[in-house]
């Protein structure tokens, strides 16, 4: 954890929630110690994440609140949850789209992360269920449409979501008819039993209808999402073709992960580059 007492509090606060999470509890001495700030700025902190309902105070300190499983956090408390590692998992994962490519992207803070390294990549079709992302594209172009190399976005119906995703059969319907070389697939949650879930029944059929919909599954995770179960799960881990996660994933895992998905994309570590190879140009399959 930095020592800079500069950081912004978003940031500290999201060092101060790996912390708990990685320990299972820490001490308000502890942090002011790790962080250079003083007792009363962790505990306004502390009091800011308890409030966003991922920490419990207790006396001298906080650990961390154990969802249950059909609760879904809003976009803006994910987005503040692990911003590095989602930075480091779309640099990644945006190596791996050609020009020309038709591409689908789920709702998510990580696939958010990874359209704005998508703006440069000419000629793309981007089918998304996330009003989010469909922003990104839409204020890179400065409203217009059609200009030269850029994206053709198609955003798809239905009803709202707290993580402002579109779900349900009108969003079931249009990804239904389409094709994709490429989906992008944020998560809720990940383990080897139940597979990819989300604590949404509307969005776990939705986001059944993008798997059978695309020619090859990438799942952006980042190494928080490990051991995670939502209410319903969606697919199985067999169903990646590539998982790109962040360099916080233990040894232990990454084996396991070995064991059912061909290939496996560690942000950020020697080799990542190599280890991932674009994929997707040309039409889509169908």
């Amino acid at each position: 954890m930095s020592d800079n007492q500069n950081l912004l509090a978003e940031q500290r606060r999201a060092l101060i929630l790996d912390e708990v999470r990685r320990r299972g509890g820490v001490r308000v001495n502890e942090l002011t110690r790790k962080l250079n700030v003083s007792d009363m700025t962790v505990r306004r902190d502390l009091d800011a994440l308890a409030r966003q309902g991922v920490v419990e105070k207790v006396h001298g300190g906080a650990v961390p609140v154990v969802p249950a499983s059909s609760h879904e956090p809003g976009f803006e408390v994910k987005a503040g949850l692990e911003p590095g590692a989602k930075e480091a998992i779309a640099r990644a994962a945006a190596r791996l789209v050609t020009p020309g490519s038709a591409i689908a992207l789920t709702g998510g803070t990580t696939t958010f992360a990874l359209a704005h390294h998508l703006l440069d990549v000419p000629d793309l079709t981007v089918v998304t269920n996330s009003v989010r992302v469909a922003d990104v594209f839409h204020a890179a172009s400065g409203g217009a449409t059609g200009g030269e190399g850029a994206a053709t976005v198609v955003l798809t119906g239905g009803v709202r979501t707290p993580s402002d995703s579109l779900v349900g059969p009108v969003a079931d319907r249009a990804i239904g008819s389409l094709h994709f070389d490429l989906l992008f697939l944020g998560v809720h949650g990940i383990s080897v039993e139940a597979g990819l879930s989300t604590p949404n029944l509307a969005e776990a059929e939705t986001n059944r209808r993008f798997v059978r919909s695309a020619r090859r599954v990438i799942v952006v995770a980042d190494h928080t999402k490990w051991g995670t179960v939502g209410l319903s799960s969606f697919a199985a881990l067999e169903d990646v073709d590539t998982l790109v996660t962040d360099a916080g994933i233990p040894d232990v895992l990454r084996v396991e992960i070995a064991e059912h998905v061909s290939d496996l994309v560690v942000a950020g570590e020697p080799g990542e580059a190599e280890s991932g190879e674009a994929v997707g140009a040309g039409p889509a399959s169908s």
